[in-house]
């Protein structure tokens, strides 16, 4: 008998002890579940309208398109523009890679602008990034001097990116046509020093080897 007192009074004792917390502490608890309720709406509403927005932005990538296909070219870019400043990773860069294919911003000041953005705005993959610095810089060459061109493919130079043949490449083409060939050279010879490299990017800067060799 006295063990089931015992264990009745132990168990009155902990459920109040329970009461008194949830009494002392109620507001706070009424709070953190209100908090996590609130939190896990606001997931869904996000996540809805991120998707509901990316349903927007492939349609009127589409629509581009087909004012492209209708000669509507000024609409087209003032509609590919607003995709780019989507900050939507895929069709923000799909946008721009149109924009420049179809030449409907042929200013490469403006061009370079919207290549910064994305830069800046969007984190891509290391390799859609250094694809993107790539395509910028071949668009700065009438906009920036060598200083500048060198600064801005180094990431992709001195590391082990899949676009530094590409890089060294430009930069041997770049000097080549300035008459510079003891600079182009240097490029050239990178290159072939290369390992696992692109056939026809070795045969390009073996054959300009060549020519600066015939010079």
């Amino acid at each position: 008998m006295d063990k089931k007192v015992i264990q009745t009074e132990y168990n009155v004792s902990g459920k109040s002890r329970t009461l008194r917390f949830y009494e002392l502490n109620k507001k706070i608890i009424y709070f953190a579940i209100s908090f996590v309720v609130v939190f896990i709406i606001s997931i869904g509403i996000y996540l809805n309208l991120k998707e509901k927005n990316r349903i927007l932005v492939s349609e009127n990538y589409i629509q581009a398109k087909i004012y492209i296909e209708r000669g509507e070219k000024e609409k087209a870019r003032e509609v590919l523009k607003q995709i780019i400043k989507s900050n939507d990773s895929t069709y923000s860069l799909l946008s721009l890679y149109l924009i420049q294919k179809q030449k409907l911003i042929t200013d490469n000041q403006e061009l370079s602008d919207l290549y910064q953005y994305l830069l800046n705005e969007i984190k891509f993959s290391k390799e859609a990034k250094e694809l993107l610095i790539l395509k910028k810089t071949l668009i700065d060459t009438s906009l920036v001097n060598e200083d500048d061109l060198i600064k801005s493919l180094s990431p992709l130079i001195s590391g082990d990116s899949i676009w530094k043949p590409h890089a060294l490449l430009f930069m041997g083409d770049y000097f080549y046509e300035k008459n510079e060939f003891f600079k182009a050279k240097e490029f050239y010879l990178k290159i072939l020093n290369l390992k696992n490299l692109n056939e026809e990017i070795y045969s390009e800067a073996k054959s300009q080897l060549s020519l600066i060799s015939n010079d």
